[in-house]
């Protein structure tokens, strides 16, 4: 854990808020752009954990920053937003996550940032990087609103577009414009955007999307079917997709039942836990007072990814792997349960 102390408080358009972060002992923890920090809270003896990307970026000399939407009913939120002050002091894991942009100096590519209200976060950062440490990249932010009074970060992106005029597009795109067409962003507006902004080869660009999931599987659907491989499009989920089953399907559900006995192997010790059918496998270990790393509880942000050795495990929900790592045994504890008796699970 790291102790930050708040340094400044920044309000942001649309009920978002700037936290500057401050190391207490002269350092801050190491991170690469586009990942995220996780904040600890204890309320008595319950902890609460809440994960924030970082707006900031390590490629440039600028406080750690997160930026935090008020979210109604939302314990953190409120708590961030009404009671937390500067020079007040959080509790903070490493940085994680996987929707990260390795920059290389001397590439010659197009960058692709599609985001969606407070969805600029990681991207705010992948951007300043991506301009800063490479050379001849391109990078073309396409940022969607409902108004340009409500864009988190707009008057500080116009200055990046200034400084980079060559290399950094702005598409603004705001739902209360006039111009209904271009209200919002759809396949076809992708599709112009992607032709007019191109630079270099098409198979060395990357697409980045954050924002709602419908939002992100238009732009995933949309590029794949220009010909982008599935590795050159990233996305990073903050809320869980709403209403995915189908209303519709009367199909009768079958519900496994049974509880399992299964072997849990983490930093050189083996525990053996029984996981009933209404608890995940990470619900289970912090029971038994196992301190697991895990972060968002909602299969979307790698922190619990564990390999499953022996057995079969299932997930609730997942954002993180890939098929392949899931074919290779690999799972995400906060949304896994147990499928056999003897399943073994070795945390990374």
């Amino acid at each position: 854990m790291y102790a930050l102390r708040i340094a400044k408080i920044i309000p942001q358009p649309n009920n978002n808020i700037t936290f500057q972060l401050e190391s207490t002992d002269g350092g801050y923890p190491p991170y690469k752009a586009g990942q995220f920090i996780t904040l600890s809270f204890m309320f008595g003896d319950r902890e609460v954990r809440r994960s924030y990307s970082l707006n900031s970026s390590p490629d440039y000399n600028e406080p750690l920053s997160i930026t935090v939407k008020r979210v109604e009913n939302g314990e953190i939120s409120r708590l961030l937003h009404h009671t937390i002050s500067e020079g007040d002091i959080v509790q903070a894991m490493e940085p994680q996550g996987l929707f990260i942009y390795e920059p290389e100096q001397y590439k010659v590519r197009t960058l692709f940032l599609f985001a969606a209200g407070i969805g600029i976060t990681p991207l705010y950062s992948i951007l300043k990087t991506a301009l800063l440490v490479e050379e001849k990249s391109k990078v073309v932010l396409v940022y969607s609103n409902r108004s340009a009074d409500q864009a988190p970060f707009r008057e500080e992106l116009e200055e990046w577009a200034k400084r980079f005029p060559d290399r950094l597009t702005i598409v603004w795109i705001y739902s209360n414009s006039k111009y209904l067409m271009k209200a919002r962003l759809n396949r076809d507006y992708i599709l112009s955007i992607v032709k007019d902004h191109l630079v270099g080869p098409k198979e060395d660009a990357l697409c980045y999307t954050c924002g709602p999931v419908i939002y992100m599987d238009l732009c995933r659907f949309t590029l794949l079917g220009m010909g982008f491989d599935t590795n050159q499009i990233k996305r990073e989920t903050f809320l869980l997709p709403e209403n995915e089953e189908d209303d519709d399907d009367e199909t009768e559900k079958v519900i496994d039942t049974t509880s399992y006995q299964i072997k849990l192997h983490f930093q050189d010790e083996t525990y053996a836990l029984e996981i009933p059918y209404n608890k995940s496998i990470l619900d289970v270990g912090l029971e038994h007072k196992i301190k697991l790393p895990y972060s968002c509880r909602s299969g979307m942000c790698s922190t619990c990814i564990a390999q499953c050795s022996k057995g079969k495990v299932r997930m609730d929900y997942n954002e993180v792997l890939t098929d392949r790592e899931m074919e290779n045994g690999r799972i995400l504890l906060c949304t896994g349960h147990p499928l056999e008796h003897g399943t073994e699970i070795e945390v990374l």
